[in-house]
């Protein structure tokens, strides 16, 4: 059975009396006209439920268990993958997936979380949650990338970093410390693609870019709805409060600045087309890349660099706050 999410009941509900009267139709000619009718009440449902999606349905729609991955895309918008494997110090991390790509007939390196279709491979890929070992994979085919002068592509869907002790213990926090200082010297071009979670620093180990696009119903935010609600109302029950208050949804992040794109999903979500989605994914990266592959490289890196030396917005009293489109740079605050 195909997952349900609460807030999609009804489309279901319809598609179940569609499927029926087509069924019935095809031996009653006269249903015809009832069948469009039922389409079309359908389709603007779709559109009224999902152009009016809470912070929380946003979540459930990004955590959607059919909503395309790293590896789907890579079938999809990609052509002559070839996987890179290992860190070259400690193992391969299947959390992160690497290699070189083709972009119709531009070469690419690409970059991606995955979580894992089933039980296994998601126990094998800790639900899309990287150790140290796969930052440190990322570095080095990011660092390949830029001896070839290839563009690099990253794909983010992930819930955070790996929070165990292990990871700890290898320098977790260090690492996605390095890879962040890496990418904002990286002499190539960057584009980074939420594709679904973009959750604290697992996210970020991987987003720094020349342009930081989001899907339509994705999210990219410090910490998840979860943990902000047991760190601020000491109980995971006001989880959907905190999705509110976090303001991390594509339309927010598009607003504050904070992302350069949004990038529109099929209606009903990625998960109801991925094909499509992958469409709109790749004609994003045909547009993007053309244009970063013409500008002179120490422009893109010093554009780079203060792109994320802008980002946020410092209030220090509640009178003649600046507009959530303002960015004050830090230097501007201390």
């Amino acid at each position: 059975m195909e997952h349900q999410l609460s807030f999609e009941r009804p489309i279901y509900e319809l598609e179940t009396r569609l499927e029926q009267l087509e069924r019935s139709s095809e031996n009653a000619p006269d249903l015809r006209g009832s069948v469009m009718n039922l389409r079309r009440e359908l389709l603007e449902l779709k559109r009224k439920i999902y152009q009016n999606l809470s912070a929380w349905d946003t979540v459930e729609v990004a955590r959607h268990p059919n909503r395309p991955q790293t590896s789907d895309y890579l079938n999809f918008a990609f052509d002559d993958f070839v996987e890179l494997h290992g860190d070259r110090f400690f193992g391969d991390d299947h959390a992160i997936r690497t290699g070189w790509a083709k972009l119709d007939s531009i070469r690419v390196m690409v970059i991606g979380h995955q979580k894992g279709k089933n039980i296994q491979e998601r126990n094998e890929c800790y639900f899309g949650c990287a150790h140290p070992e796969g930052y440190r994979k990322a570095i080095q085919k990011m660092k390949l990338a830029e001896k070839f002068h290839l563009p690099v592509i990253c794909l983010i869907d992930t819930p955070g970093a790996w929070p165990g002790v292990g990871a700890e213990e290898r320098g977790q926090a260090y690492i996605i410390a390095q890879a962040m200082y890496e990418m904002s010297c990286l002499r190539t071009p960057i584009i980074c693609i939420i594709i679904g979670e973009g959750g604290s620093g697992g996210a970020v180990g991987i987003g720094v870019g020349d342009r930081v696009a989001m899907l339509e119903h994705a999210y990219y935010s410090v910490i998840s709805p979860e943990g902000c609600a047991g760190i601020l109302w000491k109980s995971g029950e006001h989880k959907q409060k905190a999705a509110e208050a976090l303001r991390f949804t594509s339309k927010d992040l598009k607003n504050f600045g904070v992302i350069d794109a949004v990038i529109p999903e099929p209606l009903g979500g990625a998960h109801r087309d991925p094909r499509l989605m992958a469409g709109n994914i790749k004609s994003y990266l045909r547009t993007t890349l053309r244009e970063l592959l013409n500008v002179p490289m120490d422009t893109l890196l010093e554009t780079r660099y203060e792109k994320f030396r802008r980002l946020g917005v410092f209030c220090d009293s509640t009178e003649n706050n600046p507009s959530p489109s303002e960015n004050i740079s830090a230097s501007d605050t201390l």
